[in-house]
């Protein structure tokens, strides 16, 4: 029996998709840019199912071609960079683009038309009306002209302002996939409007493999769900990713399972801005029962870790994985080990896992220990890497070869600098070696600025303006470009080493 996903001490019950239903808008509104979702009284039972199990397995010995899928873990550990806002009112628009109400997959009516937006991007309206259902006022397009081009035709669709070839072109285009598949005819329309978002044959393989399901869905039922995570901010580029990892989000329906979800995640503070990237990050967290499942993975955050309510949003976004991992397990395990192997009272763990609470998904022999061990090789005690590890926790994910070793040689080698200077400028380990430490090093000694005896590790903190203003008296203009010649001359070196 496949594992159903589920947090040790509730039973966390992913939501099943309910019937999909044509809706007219969102229902979203914008108040003060937080978005809100109309809630639902009414009580579902839900049916456990796997988030990443095919129920109906491939056959053993089909020959996939080039086909052949490639599965990729569901959910990543990788940390969580930093987006611009995106504004849940207003549609921004590509220039040149043609966009449709439907996002222009299917064939148009006779009368649609046109408007032409100021800026002269192209806005199909289908029906004579798009503005409130996708958030565009009226007042941002004005009339231009009737459509002079008609797309209406028989065997022919518009993606991004060009015509595209259907019917024929299409069957001819995923026969093979159907062959492999045993996948209906009927489908085809799904598939190809999935291929506006990049997906490839492979990929729909790899989908089919993981959920198939995902893939006899109604092509309008699909093109809304889409629609509503990038009005909510989840980019364009980010869909393939999405769907290869998490299939099923194509089968859950806006009103019972989207919607709830996206306004979960806004009333624990998250930035709108913020919200289609926890999605990307973690778009399991749509197959878990909000009530059942997310909102106990929060309140064990709050009672039982210690995590302040200021803080819970911030945390989150650091690592929205955390929203579908055992919490309690991860959390127990690594709160035993560190005050069991640095003395580490609870208050210091909790800071640790504030700032980085990517601490929770590290794996103790594999990740923490060795970095702890390598602490303590160079001369630390306990005491110090507790200090450097609450200061600056992010410690833990450096890779010892590439990173801690190379900059502790440095330190003490080209720095002559001790290792007890670490606990007072923690920092230090962050830096990149071959874009800070070390031009900046280097810089000062070809100045003759450089103080005599242990370099300051203080001069590495600062931005460059005020490195240059500060430490080497000198424009900023002629520290970058030294800076880039040094970085030119250590490729040379490094392209020699390895020729």
């Amino acid at each position: 029996m496949a594992a159903v996903p589920c947090l040790n001490f509730v039973n966390s019950t992913p939501s099943c998709c309910a019937s999909s239903r044509q809706l007219n808008s969102f229902g979203l509104r914008s108040n003060g840019g937080r978005v809100w979702a109309k809630s639902s009284s009414t009580t579902r039972r839900f049916v456990a199912l796997s988030t990443h199990s095919n129920p109906r397995l491939v056959k053993s010995n089909r020959n996939w071609g080039i086909c052949r899928p490639s599965l990729q873990p569901l959910d990543s550990n990788d940390e969580v960079a930093e987006l611009r806002g995106f504004d849940t009112e207003i549609q921004h628009f590509k220039s040149g683009k043609v966009i449709s109400a439907r996002l222009g997959y299917r064939q148009l009516k006779n009368d649609a038309s046109e408007r032409l937006l100021k800026n002269g991007d192209v806005v199909q309206i289908l029906d004579g009306h798009l503005g409130a259902k996708h958030g565009i006022q009226k007042g941002k397009f004005e009339d231009a002209r009737q459509a002079t081009n008609k797309v209406s035709e028989r065997g022919f669709m518009v993606v991004d302002g060009r015509k595209k070839k259907t019917g024929n072109f299409t069957q001819n285009r995923f026969q093979k996939l159907s062959d492999e598949l045993d996948l209906d005819e009927k489908w085809f329309p799904l598939l190809d409007y999935l291929s506006t978002f990049g997906l490839e044959e492979s990929h729909f393989a790899q989908m089919f493999e993981r959920h198939m399901p995902s893939l006899q869905i109604n092509v309008t039922s699909a093109q809304e769900r889409l629609e509503f995570l990038l009005s909510v901010g989840v980019k364009r580029k980010d869909v393939r990713k999405i769907l290869l990892r998490q299939p099923q989000i194509l089968e859950y329906t806006v009103e019972s399972n989207l919607k709830s979800h996206v306004m979960f995640l806004t009333n624990l503070g998250i930035r709108d801005s913020r919200i289609g990237q926890i999605i990307t990050a973690a778009p399991s967290l749509f197959s878990y029962s909000v009530d059942q499942s997310l909102k106990p993975t929060v309140r064990y955050l709050i009672e039982e870790v210690g995590i302040k309510n200021t803080d819970l949003g911030k945390v989150i976004q650091l690592s929205p994985q955390i929203l579908v991992q055992r919490i309690d397990v991860s959390w127990k395990s690594r709160f035993a080990f560190l005050s069991r192997e640095l003395g580490a009272p609870r208050d210091k763990i909790v800071k640790m896992v504030t700032k980085h609470p990517q601490l929770l998904h590290y794996s103790i022999e594999d990740g923490i220990l060795p970095r702890i061990n390598f602490l303590r090789s160079i001369g630390m005690r306990n005491a110090d890497i507790l200090k450097i590890l609450t200061s600056l926790t992010q410690v833990l994910s450096l890779s010892l070869e590439d990173n801690l070793k190379p900059k502790y040689s440095y330190l003490v080698n080209e720095l002559r600098n001790e290792v007890q200077s670490l606990t007072k400028y923690p920092t230090y380990l962050s830096l990149s070696l071959d874009q800070r430490i070390r031009p900046r090093h280097r810089f000062l000694v070809f100045l003759k600025k450089a103080p005599k005896g242990p370099f300051p590790l203080s001069s590495f903190v600062p931005t460059d303006e005020r490195f240059c203003h500060s430490w080497a008296k000198t424009s900023l203009d002629k520290y970058l470009a030294f800076k880039q010649s040094l970085l030119l001359k250590e490729f040379a070196k490094k392209y020699e080493r390895k020729h």
